[in-house]
């Protein structure tokens, strides 16, 4: 079973499936805390279906080529992460997205947020304190629609994470920086603009980023010449998702995105709106990992 309906039906939805045995796809969010999420993991497991949350952002070709060159060794000691999803769109829609009703869920908190800190996560590991603004600036009534996070994680690296939709000049997708150097990547990942176009996941094009797009890396040599170099990106993957979560049901292989993964970014989550809420760094203990399976 697939579920992709609107924020406030994930866990009911969840729970019935479970109820009938079904193993689910769920988007993110998947559920809007890490308390309703173990919910949900608890009654698959009772019933022994799985539960495949869709965190399809960690095959977009920006990412890829980040993690790409952070496990290549050639920036470094990872030290910050500066990722942003961010947009202005001056007239809201008025849809369940931007809905004010706490229970409907909405807003770039656990809309981006969710591929924000997945990210930031994985490439960057396990995080011990959040601090974080989230506001809704176009309508005070609306759902938030601006947020910022600070993360830190265990190795007292940083990751600032931006979402908006009320931001005029967005910055570049991913600023990665590293002792040795840094990656900068402008232009993000174009998988959903070709899907949208008509290209099938079939096309040998599929994934591949248009011509000219490339990410900027800046290595500091030993003896302190900076060089710059343009890197070509890796193409986009969102089309082994499914065959990973077959792979997963019919033969007990890795899922793509281990439910530990999704309960460790919720509890980040759940911090960050503590955080708004107080105007205080709230730790995380113990801090909020990742399997190492991806």
């Amino acid at each position: 079973m697939v579920i992709a309906s609107a924020n406030r039906s994930h866990v009911p939805l969840a729970l019935k499936a479970a109820k009938h045995a079904l193993h689910m796809i769920i988007d993110k969010p998947m559920a809007e805390s890490f308390a309703m999420a173990k919910i949900v993991f608890e009654a698959a497991a009772t019933a022994g279906v799985q539960v495949h949350p869709f965190q399809n952002r960690r095959w977009d070709s920006d990412f890829l080529t980040l993690r790409s060159l952070a496990d290549q060794g050639v920036l470094g000691s990872l030290h910050r992460l500066e990722s942003r999803f961010e947009r202005l769109r001056t007239l809201p829609t008025g849809n369940w997205r931007e809905s004010g009703d706490p229970e409907d869920l909405g807003g770039v908190h656990l809309d981006y947020g969710s591929h924000l800190v997945d990210q930031a996560i994985a490439l960057m590991g396990p995080v011990t304190m959040v601090k974080a603004h989230i506001r809704s600036l176009r309508n005070p009534l609306a759902a938030n629609d601006d947020v910022e996070m600070i993360l830190t994680h265990s190795n007292s690296s940083i990751s600032v994470l931006i979402a908006s939709q009320a931001s005029a000049f967005g910055a570049p997708r991913f600023v990665l920086l590293g002792a040795n150097g840094g990656v900068r990547v402008d232009e993000p990942d174009s998988q959903q603009a070709m899907l949208r176009k008509g290209m099938l996941p079939g096309n040998p094009c599929y994934g591949v980023e248009p011509t000219g797009v490339t990410a900027h890396l800046r290595i500091r040599e030993p003896s302190g010449k900076l060089i710059d170099s343009r890197v070509q990106p890796t193409p986009g993957k969102w089309n082994t998702f499914y065959p990973r979560v077959l792979a997963s049901i019919d033969r007990g292989e890795a899922a793509p995105v281990p439910p530990w993964d999704v309960l460790a970014n919720l509890r980040v989550l759940d911090a960050a709106r503590r955080s708004a809420e107080t105007d205080e760094v709230v730790p995380i203990n113990p801090p909020a990992a990742h399997e190492l399976t991806n």
